[in-house]
């Protein structure tokens, strides 16, 4: 895919979505750590669910250490993987309040450092919490990179870092947010809905869903 083709994707996601953020509910850059360390292998539906009861009863470090892990267990048992991601919020929690004044660190080695957090979790909260031009790749950007012909690559971090190389600045910080949502609601694994997709004319996916008319749906 050359150049002019991903400018032309970025401006058509930018035109519908000016302004795209996560699914996750949250107010602080804690609250987002948790949802996202919450995330994996379950649904942002079923975060919020699991967060609302959480987070106005504990929503600080310091806070949840107070809950303990058995409470906290209590209010995230609906999600999946539960026990194990309770361990490691607790164990992040008491590093965050040992090491770091409470507060979420902006640097990535430090964010990594955090039990539970990988690399994918670090960019999404660098990117949704502190505004830098990251990008998380996860099964649905993964899939939308891949399939589409943006920034093909056989790992996640491959992917990430041509996405980088190869999305104007301008669209770099919203690129992560953009690619999601196509990938959660349009480009979708089973049935890509190509029928209704906005960059149906630009994609290079060889099994797309023909469209009448102009093309672009």
């Amino acid at each position: 895919m050359n150049a002019a083709k991903r400018r032309a994707i970025f401006e058509r996601l930018r035109e519908i979505d000016p302004a795209p953020t996560t699914e996750l509910e949250y107010r602080t850059p804690f609250e987002l750590l948790v949802a996202v360390i919450l995330s994996a292998q379950a649904t942002d539906v079923g975060v919020n669910r699991a967060t609302r009861r959480l987070y106005p009863i504990a929503n600080t470090p310091e806070a949840i250490l107070e809950l303990g892990l058995e409470g906290l267990k209590s209010h995230i048992r609906t999600i999946g993987l539960f026990n194990s991601k309770a361990a490691n919020i607790i164990k992040t929690c008491d590093i965050l309040v040992r090491d770091h004044g409470g507060e979420v660190p902006r640097e990535r080695a430090a964010l990594e450092a955090l039990p539970g957090v990988g690399r994918k979790t670090a960019n999404v909260v660098l990117n949704t919490a502190f505004g830098e031009a990251t990008i998380a790749v996860d099964t649905h950007i993964f899939r939308v990179a891949n399939r589409t012909g943006i920034a093909p690559g056989k790992t996640p971090l491959e992917v990430e870092r041509k996405l980088l190389r190869f999305t104007p600045a301008e669209f770099r910080r919203d690129a992560h947010h953009w690619l999601i949502l196509h990938g959660r609601y349009t480009c979708r694994a089973r049935r890509p809905l190509c029928e209704q997709c906005v960059i149906h004319d630009l994609c290079e996916y060889r099994s797309k869903t023909p469209v009448s008319g102009n093309g672009t749906g």
